[in-house]
C-alpha cells in the first residue's frame, strides 16, 4: 500500500460515532448547509418504507432537523414501492418525470444523476433502498464529515456485509473485480474498503461537475473522477456497522462485474469496447444455453452542462 494511503486511512477514515449529532446539527446551522438524501428505488416496496421511516423520525424531526429534504425515485417499480415510499413519509418522483426530453435509459446511475434536478441541498446523499435493519447513522455517519469539515467533499459509507451467515463474505463483486483494478490503476483509492458501496454523501458542488455511467458501473465511475478532480484527501470513509441487504445470485453479479469492468476501462483508454457485451450460459434441461446481455457503456454528461439544471439554480 503507498505511504499517501497509509496516511489517508489515518486521517480521512472514521466511524459513525466520532460525530455526535449535537455536532453536526451546530455544524450545518453555522455553515447554513442544506441536506438531501436520495433512495434510488425498483421493486423495493419490502425494505423503501422501512428506510423513509426511520430517517423522517430520526433525522427529520424539529428536534434533530438534519435532513431537509428525502426524496425516492422510482425508476419504473412493477409492485407498491412508490405508495409505500410516500406513505412513508418521502416524496416520490419517477424517473421518467425528470428532463422528459431526455429519454430514460434503464439502470441505477441514471436515476442517481436525474435526482440532481429534483433536489436542492449542498450535500446529496445516497442511500440504497433495498437495506434491511436499516439505522439513521448509515446517513448521518457519512453525511458528518461534509458538515464539519469543508475540506472533505465526498465520503463513502463503509461496513461488514454478511452473506449466508458469514462476515465479511459480501461484495463479492468489490473483492473480485473492483478491489483489484484500483489496487493494480489506482492505487491511490486502495484505502476504501466498500468502493461499491451505494451509501456515500458527497457535495452537491462536485456531484455536478462529473459524469455519471449509467448503470452499475456509476459507484466506481464516481470514485475514480473524484478522486482526478478533487483529490485524495477530499475523499473519506466512515464505518457504520454492518449492511444487511438482497444479495443477488451469480449471473446477476457477473453483469454487474462487466458493467464496472467497462467502467475502468473507459477511464483507462477512453476508448470503446469491440464488442460491449457478455455472454452467459444458463442450464435448460440437458443443454447449456447462452444468453447474451447489453454491457452498460452509457454515460451522462456532468450536470452543470444540462439545460435544465443551469436554468434551476439560476433562478
Amino acid at each position: 500500500m503507498l505511504e499517501e494511503v497509509e496516511r489517508w486511512l489515518s486521517t480521512r477514515s472514521w466511524a459513525a460515532a466520532d460525530r455526535p449529532l449535537e455536532r453536526l446539527l451546530a455544524a450545518k446551522a453555522a455553515r447554513n448547509q442544506s441536506v438531501s438524501v436520495v433512495l434510488p428505488a425498483l421493486n423495493e416496496e419490502a425494505t423503501v418504507g422501512a428506510i423513509v421511516a426511520t430517517i423522517r423520525r430520526d433525522l427529520m424531526g424539529p428536534e434533530v432537523p438534519l435532513v431537509d429534504e428525502l426524496v425516492v425515485i422510482d425508476s419504473g417499480s412493477r409492485d407498491a414501492t412508490a405508495r409505500v415510499a410516500a406513505e412513508a413519509g418521502a416524496r416520490v418522483v419517477h424517473r421518467d418525470a425528470i428532463l422528459p426530453r431526455v429519454p430514460a435509459l434503464p439502470g441505477k446511475g441514471e436515476v442517481l444523476w436525474r435526482s440532481l434536478l429534483v433536489t436542492g441541498g449542498d450535500v446529496v446523499c445516497f442511500v440504497d433502498a433495498d437495506l434491511k435493519d436499516f439505522d439513521a447513522s448509515f446517513v448521518s455517519g457519512i453525511v458528518g464529515p461534509l458538515l464539519t469539515d469543508p475540506d472533505v467533499q465526498f465520503v463513502k459509507a463503509t461496513y461488514d456485509r454478511p452473506l449466508g451467515g458469514a462476515a465479511g463474505q459480501g461484495g463479492r463483486v468489490t473483492e473480485l473485480m473492483a478491489r483489484p483494478l484500483l489496487n493494480l490503476h489506482w492505487p491511490q483509492l486502495a484505502g476504501f474498503v466498500q468502493p461499491l458501496g451505494g451509501e456515500y454523501a458527497v457535495r452537491r458542488s462536485l456531484l455536478e461537475r462529473l459524469p455519471f455511467p449509467v448503470g452499475y458501473g456509476v459507484e466506481l465511475g464516481l470514485l475514480i473522477d473524484s478522486l482526478h478532480t478533487v483529490g485524495l484527501d477530499a475523499l473519506a470513509q466512515v464505518d457504520v456497522g454492518v449492511r444487511i441487504h438482497r444479495h443477488q445470485d451469480g449471473q446477476a453479479l457477473g453483469r454487474m462485474a462487466a458493467a464496472i469492468y467497462r467502467t475502468a476501462q473507459l477511464r483507462l483508454s477512453r476508448g470503446h469496447l469491440i464488442r460491449p457485451e457478455l455472454t452467459q450460459f444458463e442450464r435448460v434441461g440437458t443443454a447449456f444455453v447462452p444468453r447474451t446481455h447489453p454491457v452498460d457503456t452509457e454515460e451522462r454528461p456532468p450536470m452543470r452542462e444540462i439545460e435544465e439544471y443551469a436554468e434551476r439554480h439560476a433562478a
